[in-house]
C-alpha cells in the first residue's frame, strides 16, 4: 500500500476512505469524477457523502474501516477528523505480516469439513481455492473475504502452478490467506511446490488436514480400506502425472486382494487396464467408480477391470476408482450366490 496520507488515487483503481464526515468530504472533492472506485467507511455520513453514494459516485459502508478492507486498495485516505482515530487507522495501514493456511476442504460435503477449517475460513481475508471446492463450502468463508478460483482442468485451460505460487506470495505478504484444496492438501495437491514458494518469500504457513476422497468413497461403499486376511496395505495412486500416464508397481497391484484408490484415473482407464492385465490381474477384479463422493450428486458405479473404460464413459464429475473393492451390498450378494 502507498503512503496512507496520499489522497490522490490513480484513475481506475480502488481508493478507500476512513471517515464519512465533513472532513472526509473535503478530502474527497479532488477524487470524485476521476474514475476511481471509492469506498467510504464510517458511521453518520455527511449529507454530501450520502448524495455522492446515491449518485453512484462512491460506495458508503456504515462501519469503521478494518485492515482486511485495505488489502486491494491502491490508496488509503485517512479522514476521520479525530487525531486518535487517524493514528489508529494509520497503524492499520502499515504493512503487517501475513499468513497462509493450507486447508483440506474434504470431498465436498460441508459437514465433513473440520471445525478448525471452518474457523479459519471465517477469519480469512483472502480465499484461494481449487475448482473442485463446491459453493456450499465457499459460502462458509468470511463474507468480506476476497475469493479467487485457481482452476485446474485435466487437458484443458488451467492456471499455471507458477502463477498460483506467485498469487499466494503476493496475497500472503500482508493478509490472512486460506489456500483451500479439495480433499486433503497433501494428496496430489502440489502442496510442496506452494510451500517452497512461501518459504522462499519468508511467509509463514500452517496445514489443516482434510478428508481425502478415497476415505469418503470407502465410507459410501460401506466397506473398509484394510481388512484382516485380505490386504495389509493400501495404495493411493494417481492416474497421470506431469509426464503423462503414471507408472506404478503393476505386479503388486495385480495380486489378488490388492486394494488401491486411483485418483485422476478417468483418462488413464485403458492404460490402467492394459498394464494390470499384462501383469496377471483377473479380468473380474472389482473396480468401483465413486463419482462426486459425499456430494448430493454422488454416484456409485460398480465395474470390473475389463469393463472399466466403458463404465467411465458416462462419468463427468471428479471420480475415484476403488481397485479391489465392491459396494458392501454387491459383495454380500456375490457371497450368497457363491454359497
Amino acid at each position: 500500500m502507498t503512503d496512507p496520507q496520499n489522497t490522490m488515487g490513480t484513475t481506475g483503481q480502488t481508493v478507500i476512505v476512513s471517515g464519512a464526515g465533513e472532513y472526509a468530504v473535503e478530502r474527497l472533492r479532488s477524487l470524485i469524477g476521476e474514475g476511481n472506485r471509492i469506498r467510504v467507511f464510517g458511521t453518520k455520513p455527511a449529507p454530501q457523502i450520502v448524495a455522492w453514494a446515491e449518485a453512484g459516485m462512491l460506495s458508503h459502508i456504515s462501519r469503521p474501516l478494518t485492515r482486511s478492507d485495505m488489502i486491494q486498495a491502491a490508496r488509503l485516505v485517512i479522514a476521520t477528523g479525530n487525531p486518535a482515530q487517524d493514528t489508529t487507522v494509520a497503524l492499520l495501514g502499515k504493512k503487517t505480516p501475513g499468513h497462509v493456511h493450507f486447508i483440506g476442504a474434504g470431498p465436498g460435503d460441508p459437514d465433513l469439513l473440520t471445525r478448525r477449517a471452518h474457523t479459519l475460513l471465517r477469519a480469512a481475508e483472502v480465499v484461494i481455492h481449487d475448482r473442485l471446492v463446491p459453493d456450499a463450502i465457499l459460502a462458509l468463508a468470511n463474507p468480506s473475504a476476497e475469493i479467487i478460483e485457481t482452476g485446474k482442468t485435466a487437458f484443458g485451460p488451467s492456471w499455471k502452478q507458477d502463477d498460483i505460487n506467485a498469487l499466494l506470495v503476493a496475497r500472503g505478504k500482508g493478509a490472512r490467506v486460506v489456500r483451500l484444496k479439495s480433499g486433503d492438501s497433501g494428496i496430489f495437491g502440489r502442496l510442496d511446490e506452494e510451500m517452497d514458494a512461501l518459504d522462499a518469500a519468508d511467509i509463514p504457513f500452517t496445514i489443516t488436514p482434510g478428508i481425502t476422497a478415497s476415505v469418503a468413497a470407502a465410507a459410501t461403499l460401506k466397506t473398509s480400506l484394510t481388512k484382516r486376511g485380505r490386504n495389509t496395505g493400501l495404495r493411493i495412486l494417481t492416474g497421470h502425472d506431469t509426464d503423462g500416464f503414471a507408472d506404478q508397481d503393476w505386479r503388486a497391484l495385480a495380486e489378488p486382494g490388492a486394494i488401491a484408490a486411483i485418483y485422476m484415473g478417468k483418462a488413464a482407464a485403458t492404460y490402467l487396464r492394459g498394464r494390470l492385465l499384462m501383469h496377471g490381474a483377473d479380468e473380474a477384479t472389482p473396480i468401483t467408480i465413486v463419482e462426486n463422493a459425499s456430494r448430493p450428486d454422488q454416484r456409485i458405479q460398480p465395474a470390473t477391470l475389463v469393463s472399466l473404460p466403458d463404465a467411465l464413459q458416462t462419468v463427468t464429475g471428479p471420480a475415484v476408482l476403488m481397485l479391489g473393492l465392491a459396494p458392501r451390498n454387491a459383495a454380500a450378494a456375490a457371497l450368497r450366490e457363491a454359497l
